[in-house]
């Protein structure tokens, strides 16, 4: 990963975190060591050494950070701004000042459905400060990643259904990659330039953050986690099969081989599929 400098927080970047309208992500590992992306947009600097977020969905998250506390976060601005580093799960409350200040945010002090019920706090290990995207290599990249997907060959097997396909080769639909490192902390690296190659395989080319691309070593299990700006998400994983040129371009490639609905109301696997199992108790 690159550099963590920074082991607080300033005061501009506690303010930088406290919009509503902002990416959080949470890389988690679960039950058996896998990298988890997760979309949390409560996601805030509480304090120059503590992270905190509040639960008002369930999800598989919730039960994997308890388990391992390891977490690699990102968050980013609207002006694209973005921050990532490793923090470390300690405890959770249901009263306390975050408390109220989460349940008095007019998304949840206005909804007559579902508030903030629990408050998860994470100490700080360390972070890179405040990275601008590069916007110019994303676009190159994207670029690269569409040419290199038309040139590379194809393969039928139907991982990625027609829906997960659109909203990855969206070009301003927002995706993402995790992995955990050998310190057991996970990393997040923003992969927006990252397209599905076919109906098995995810391609980006290695241009935007592309030395933190070629450091994440082949055969590593990789999440992916994809999105658009209407809030519809995916999550994916699958082997990296590392840096290589596909269509003369260098590029990254992962052959998924698990999909996952993030989406309320029901999170759940979508492959491989699940059995139908009947409804016996009512």
């Amino acid at each position: 990963m690159t550099l963590l400098p920074h082991t607080t927080f300033s005061e501009a970047d506690i303010a930088a975190f406290m919009p509503e309208m902002k990416i959080g992500l949470l890389a988690l590992v679960n039950d058996a060591g896998l990298p988890h992306l997760t979309l949390i947009s409560t996601l805030r600097a509480s304090s120059p050494t503590q992270l905190t977020w509040g639960q008002f969905t369930e999800g598989l998250s919730k039960q994997f950070i308890r388990q391992h506390p390891q977490v690699g976060f990102m968050v980013m601005t609207l002006n694209k701004e973005v921050w990532r580093g490793k923090a470390t799960f300690t405890h959770t409350a249901r009263q306390g000042p975050e408390y109220d200040a989460y349940n008095n945010i007019p998304m949840f002090r206005y909804n007559a459905y579902f508030g903030v019920h629990t408050v998860y706090y994470m100490d700080l290990v360390a972070h890179t400060g405040r990275q601008v995207l590069p916007m110019g290599q994303v676009v190159f990249s994207a670029i690269q990643t569409m040419a290199a997907r038309m040139l590379a060959q194809k393969t039928q097997t139907p991982v990625l259904n027609l829906w997960t396909r659109r909203l990855l080769n969206k070009l301003d639909n927002l995706k993402f990659v995790g992995y955990v490192g050998e310190d057991g902390y996970p990393v997040i690296i923003p992969v927006i330039q990252a397209q599905a190659l076919d109906a098995e395989r995810v391609i980006f080319a290695a241009g935007a953050f592309g030395d933190e691309l070629r450091a994440i070593p082949r055969g590593v299990p990789l999440a992916v986690f994809g999105m658009s700006l209407d809030m519809e998400t995916v999550l994916l994983r699958g082997t990296f099969e590392g840096v290589r040129r596909v269509g003369g371009m260098p590029c990254g490639t992962v052959a998924v081989e698990w999909v996952y609905n993030p989406m309320p109301p029901k999170p759940e696997q979508i492959y491989p599929p699940l059995p139908l199992e009947p409804v016996r108790v009512f």
